[in-house]
């Protein structure tokens, strides 16, 4: 646990899993006084009232938590209807020595989970999917990629919420809007929720 800042503590853990859980068990039951929960791809950032807390008060059961399986939570998945018609596709079929139809059905068969958010607003990495579709970044970044876009990248999956540089590899794109400043909340994606893609025609 290191400080950061006088009214903040930030909690270094050995990866995305962890943190997710960690956040995840900090949401459900928060210490007095904590106003704020930010969980990354290996620390969680807790940001608490001084006046009614303090780091040497709230260190103890910070570090005594026990992460939270993503898993156990059963909430509604948010349903994001994608057409697979990515640039990348036939590359990233290569990469993982599938055919494109498997790496589509692979991509729809599990449920993700936001670890956090992150390089845009409403940019959520997606963990959870199928280790088979680990694959690297592009080695030339697009200028432009479309909002909408879904991609991957290592072990994560993201879409694009606007049009803006990239190079994570292009699999498909979806209507879905993740993220609209005047929509309260502006993105369905907070950290912990569960997603699933749902393949769609091209007219979808």
């Amino acid at each position: 646990m290191l400080p950061c800042g006088e009214h903040a503590v930030l909690l270094e853990l050995d990866g995305t899993p962890s943190a997710l859980g960690v956040a995840r068990a900090l949401r459900l039951d928060p210490p007095d006084g904590v106003l704020e929960i930010v969980p990354a791809a290996r620390t969680v950032l807790v940001r608490f009232d001084p006046t009614r807390t303090t780091a040497e008060a709230l260190g103890p059961r910070l570090l005594a938590l026990r992460p939270l399986d993503p898993a156990d939570d059963d909430t509604a998945a948010v349903i994001v209807p994608t057409v697979y018609d990515g640039a990348d596709l036939d590359h990233v079929a290569d990469l993982t020595g599938l055919h494109r139809d498997e790496v589509v059905r692979r991509h729809g068969a599990v449920t993700y989970t936001v670890a956090f958010i992150g390089f845009a607003p409403g940019f959520a990495y997606l963990t959870g999917g199928d280790p088979q579709l680990v694959v690297p970044r592009r080695s030339a970044p697009r200028s432009a990629v479309p909002a909408g876009a879904v991609a991957l990248a290592g072990e994560y999956c993201g879409i694009y919420p606007r049009r803006s540089p990239g190079g994570w590899q292009l699999i498909g794109h979806t209507s879905l809007a993740v993220f609209d400043p005047a929509a309260d909340p502006p993105t369905p994606f907070a950290p912990g929720t569960r997603v699933r893609f749902e393949a769609r025609g091209p007219d979808a």
